[in-house]
Formats: C-alpha cells, sequence, structure tokens
C-alpha cells in the first residue's frame, strides 16, 4: 500500500473485514491472557459487529462476524469494559425494533454471548446511536426512550444513564435534554440553525473516574455541554459552550484533558466536499468550568485539496483516553479522525498553538464509493499501536505511532500494553431550567 500522506506513523497491517469494512465509530480493544481483542461496530449492516484478533499487528485475524436483524437497524457503536459487550442499535424509522442497546458477556472473548437488552424504541424513538461504557455500575447512551416526544424530529436524541449493575437487567438510572426539545417541558424549543440545521440531540456522552460527577456531552447544534450527574436520577447542567451560528453545528466529542483544564472538542463534518467547512477539532480552556472558552484550533490540511478528493473532509472521531490499563492515555497528544485527511494526531503542550506530530492516509479503499478513504474512528494502545477504521469499505488498519515522547510510553506500557479492567427507581425528570 503506498498511502496519500504518512509522517510519525506507519502501517503495520490491514484487514477488509471480509468485504464488509463499513465500519462506525464504535472501536474497543480488550487484552486478555496476553492476547488483544478488537471489536468494531459497522456503519450500516449487513454486519453489526466484528471481532478481530490483532495480537499480531502485522497479520489481524477475523474471528467472528455477527449480522443485524434487518436492514432497518444499524450497530453504529460499541463498547468493552469488565468482560462486558454493549452494542447500540439505531432504526431507521420509529417505532422499529431492536432499538436500545444488548449486553454481551466475553467469558469467551470470541464468543460473544447475549446476556441481557435494553429495550428503547417507542413511536418518536429511533433507539441509540451512541454508547459509553468503561466499567463499573453504569453505561452512558445518547438515545431516544419509548416515552420521548422530541419537539423536532432532529432532536430526537439526549443523554440517558443505564444501570448495568445486573447486566442482564439493564435499567434507565437518569436522564437528561436540552430544555425545549422535548414537549411538555415548560421551554421554548431553540432557534434552529439557518443553513446547517443538524439537530439539538446527544452524541458522545463521555464520563472519567477523574471526576466522576460530571458527563462531556457533543450536542451537535448545541454546542459542548458539562453535565453534574452525582445525582444520576436528576443530572443538572453545569455549562454549554455554543459556537453554533456562526460554525456549522454537529459538535460530537467533548474530551476533557483534566490536567491541563481543557476540553478538545470535535464538530463532525456531515456534508461531502467539505459543503459545511469548517468543521475542526477545538481547544477550550476550562479553567472556568461555568464558562468555558475556545483557545484554539489543530490545524488542517488545505481544504481546497482535500474537497475535490472525494467524500467528507474534516473532524469526526477522538480517541478519548478510556481509563483501561491497555489505552493510550495522555494530554499531550490527542488523536483524531478525519475522514479523507485520515488519522492525525496532535501536541497540544502549548493549547494555544496545537502542532501535528503524525498523520497518515491510505488511498482509497477498492471500489470505494467516495472516491477516497474516509476514517471514520481510531482506538490508540498505551503502546502507541494506532486502529483506525473506514467507513467505505477499507476496514482496518493498524499502525504504529511514532512521534514524540510514544517511545517512553511504550517502555511504561510493556510490549502487550495488557492487564486487568479497573476494577429501579421511579422515572427521573430532566431539569427544568431553560437556558
Amino acid at each position: 500500500m503506498d498511502p496519500v500522506e504518512c509522517s510519525g506513523m506507519r502501517l503495520l497491517g490491514q484487514h477488509d473485514l471480509g468485504g464488509r469494512g463499513n465500519c462506525g465509530e464504535g472501536t474497543a480493544l480488550l487484552c486478555r491472557a496476553g492476547r488483544r481483542y478488537l471489536y468494531l461496530a459497522h456503519e450500516s449492516g449487513p454486519a453489526n459487529f466484528s471481532v478481530v484478533d490483532v495480537t499480531d499487528p502485522a497479520t489481524p485475524r477475523l474471528l467472528a462476524q455477527t449480522t443485524v436483524p434487518h436492514r432497518g437497524v444499524r450497530s453504529n457503536s460499541l463498547a468493552v469494559a469488565d468482560d462486558l459487550l454493549v452494542v447500540a442499535y439505531q432504526v431507521s424509522a420509529p417505532g422499529q425494533r431492536p432499538a436500545g442497546i444488548e449486553v454481551f458477556d466475553l467469558a469467551e472473548p470470541a464468543e460473544p454471548r447475549s446476556i441481557g437488552a435494553l429495550d428503547l424504541s417507542g413511536p418518536h424513538s429511533r433507539g441509540t446511536h451512541w454508547v459509553g461504557f468503561t466499567g463499573g455500575r453504569y453505561a452512558y447512551l445518547s438515545t431516544g426512550t419509548p416515552d420521548s416526544r422530541p419537539t423536532h424530529p432532529l432532536d430526537d436524541q439526549f443523554p440517558v444513564i443505564v444501570d448495568l449493575s445486573r447486566p442482564d437487567r439493564p435499567e434507565e438510572a437518569g436522564r437528561w435534554w436540552l430544555p425545549g426539545t422535548q414537549a411538555g417541558d415548560g421551554c421554548p424549543p431553540p432557534a434552529r440553525h439557518q443553513r446547517f440545521d443538524a439537530g439539538f440531540r446527544a452524541h458522545n456522552v463521555n464520563v472519567y473516574p477523574q471526576r466522576p460527577d460530571r458527563a462531556y456531552v457533543g450536542y451537535l447544534d448545541g454546542g459542548a455541554v458539562i453535565l453534574d450527574i452525582a445525582d444520576v436520577a436528576a443530572p443538572r447542567l453545569v455549562s454549554r459552550l455554543d459556537y453554533h451560528p456562526p460554525m456549522p453545528g454537529f459538535t460530537h466529542t467533548v474530551l476533557p484533558l483534566f490536567g491541563r483544564d481543557l476540553l478538545a472538542i470535535s464538530d463532525e463534518t456531515v456534508h461531502d466536499h467539505a459543503a459545511d467547512y469548517p468543521k475542526l477539532l477545538w481547544f477550550a480552556d476550562a479553567s472556568l468550568e461555568r464558562s468555558p472558552l475556545i483557545i484554539s484550533s489543530a490545524p488542517l490540511p488545505p481544504v481546497a485539496e482535500h474537497a475535490a478528493r472525494g467524500g467528507r473532509f474534516g473532524a469526526h472521531n477522538l480517541h478519548e483516553n478510556e481509563p483501561l490499563e491497555w489505552s493510550w492515555r495522555s494530554e499531550d497528544i490527542v488523536f483524531g479522525t478525519f475522514f479523507n485527511a485520515g488519522v492525525r494526531a496532535y501536541d497540544v503542550r502549548n493549547p494555544f498553538q496545537p502542532r501535528e506530530v503524525a498523520a497518515f492516509v491510505p488511498p482509497a479503499p477498492p471500489r470505494s464509493a467516495a472516491g477516497a478513504i474516509q476514517i471514520n474512528d481510531v482506538y490508540v494502545a498505551a503502546d502507541g499501536i494506532v486502529y483506525a477504521v473506514d467507513r467505505c469499505g477499507g476496514g482496518l488498519y493498524v499502525l504504529q505511532f511514532e512521534g514524540e515522547r510514544c517511545a517512553a510510553r511504550r517502555s511504561r506500557a510493556g510490549a502487550e500494553g495488557c492487564g486487568p479492567a479497573p476494577a429501579r427507581t421511579a422515572p427521573p425528570r430532566p431539569a427544568s431550567a431553560c437556558i
């Protein structure tokens, strides 16, 4: 393979996932008994999720691949922790099933066994678009619910906290939505984005052990939201950083860098040929939690060149510093995916001037409808092995990060970077304050 662009990373291996290389944004790693298992969600059917042995990064091996129940459902997202796999199911039309999450036992990592599910289907619910779970009692969803009543069809998914203390019987524990986006909450609906109306709904809902009382939410056209979840049954708004307009919306991921009082914030591009440019990776000062302020953005390659390459160009997913022993955790280097600009890494030690330290852009996969690579998601292991996936047929790319500071991190993590993971109430009501 001759990459279109390559610096600070090198290709180790690749796998097209049996011709079903249309990967979503669920990429999770499990290390067990010296072996590495990668779990990949698919952007659309017929594949549901794939299990890949990546112990030898040069020769990934497809171990298992499941299929979705029907063409009207997809499993765009998944998460792995505590020997559980949680898969999100979103349907193409409200009322269809399955819509919600399914929980699998990973006692045998190559043979996930279904043990439970939470049905979140309803007359106005498309189910779950994204799931976050890094161990412990709770998972965090962007989802509709059986009783949800969005004031606008594009506002149909919001943060829901799910209790997994009985993984065979998941239960809702709490919820919150942007005031005005659900009927009857007493607040006026938010003003629609005039040029790019993508909706006021949640995407990633990130929670970390450093601040277990906080959830960091990308709320699409609603911007970056910080929630107080000390009482999981009644989350409360801490702050909201909204810069749309003038920016074109679709805040996707909010990644806190706690030791730096920073937020890394990605806005997903959802239109081909950079029609919704700029979609950037922003950095915000969060030293005053109630009033975060954008201070910089990561440099991207020339928009004119990439707009003509085909498909999307701009920011999307970030590696999210999962609190697992085998996960890359750094407050100096941030990894992100940028569709036809591949996977890229940035040194943010000077947060006012982020500096690119690595990039890898593969050529277009054979028969790609986009005509260019569309790198969709990224997961980075503690030893700097990068797992990047394409949404248009390319499947999995296994890379070695060779940028600054990686060698020291590899020596601390060890050659394998494997180890054990850290260790019904009344229906909750959202905060009623209008913002």
